[in-house]
């Protein structure tokens, strides 16, 4: 139990990278009742876009002077995707059955893959991708590496930006008008369009955050990262309660540290050595949803109308 603390931590950073993923799947679903399974790949594309500003930028720039432009080229092509992927693809089936958006979201979903793999073609191996100087920092018996502390921090932020944005702004209650009842909203002047569209670019916009940040604490991309992050993420928004951005956020830190304690002692469990380990860290993680769906199917925080966006 010495590693417990280390193992919690390991937890809190992979959670806060799922829960900012998650929070663009509840937001869209939370408005249109649409589940984006594309957004995992809109995380990818947002790590590629700041790993390309990297790689065009001076070698003599700095990691810290870099980091400001990655952000802002990552969120660019992320919220430009996602925005686009509402605009082209999910608007015209609006109103369609509920089975044509998900087979398209699908379809993007791969589509992105394969676009990013024919411009990066070596990115099967991975593309290196530029770690924060200094560290591991030592905290009592954790230790920190710089990226989980950007990470931790970026979650932070974005989180309460998110929730002041929703509570305070007059787009923010309009979104959670929409959330409400989209066309009582429409009655009262509200461009239910353009809600829409602010809640893709938001979900795209941490979307990317997460994926800077996943790069900077593994130190390199894959065109398929978004896949597996993206179910993941996925799951903590049903784990928390899909339509619920606190919930998303909570369910993404309880999946991270379900998934790190885990793999670190369920191998020590007397007859369960050979389900331990990282193999089974993903089996692990689905068994908790199950669970949590079979004994609170609404999610851990269920879905509160005032807090969807």
């Amino acid at each position: 139990m010495h590693t417990l603390p280390q193992q919690l931590a390991n937890g809190l950073f992979l959670g806060s990278m799922y829960g900012l993923i998650a929070i663009g799947y509840t937001m869209v679903y939370g408005i249109v009742q649409l589940i984006n399974f594309a957004h995992g790949e809109i995380f990818m594309t947002g790590a590629f876009g700041a790993l390309a500003v990297y790689t065009n930028l001076p070698s003599s720039m700095s990691i810290w002077a870099a980091l400001p432009l990655m952000l802002v080229g990552g969120a660019i092509v992320s919220v430009l995707i996602a925005v686009g992927a509402e605009r082209f693809a999910y608007r015209p089936l609006r109103n369609a059955p509920r089975l044509a958006p998900l087979i398209t979201a699908i379809g993007l979903s791969l589509a992105l893959q394969q676009a990013v793999f024919n411009w990066y073609p070596h990115a099967t191996a991975g593309k290196h991708f530029p770690q924060l100087p200094g560290g591991p920092f030592h905290i009592g018996s954790v230790d920190v590496q710089s990226g989980d502390l950007f990470l931790l921090g970026a979650a932070i932020v974005c989180m309460i930006a998110l929730g002041v944005f929703v509570r305070s702004s007059r787009t923010g209650r309009a979104m959670q008008a929409t959330a409400q009842d989209p066309d009582t909203a429409k009655l009262m002047g509200v461009d239910t369009n353009r809600i829409i569209i602010i809640a893709f670019a938001i979900g795209g916009l941490f979307a990317a955050v997460a994926g800077v940040a996943y790069g900077l604490k593994y130190g390199q991309v894959k065109y398929d990262i978004g896949f597996q992050a993206g179910l993941k993420a996925f799951t903590a928004a049903v784990l928390g309660g899909i339509g619920n951005i606190y919930g998303a956020m909570l369910g993404g830190l309880v999946l991270g540290i379900a998934e790190a304690c885990a793999t670190a002692y369920i191998a020590n469990v007397p007859g369960m050595e050979q389900f331990g380990g990282g193999a089974w860290a993903q089996v692990w993680a689905f068994v908790l949803l199950i669970v949590v769906l079979l004994v609170r199917p609404q999610g851990l925080l269920g879905e509160r109308v005032a807090d969807r966006a």
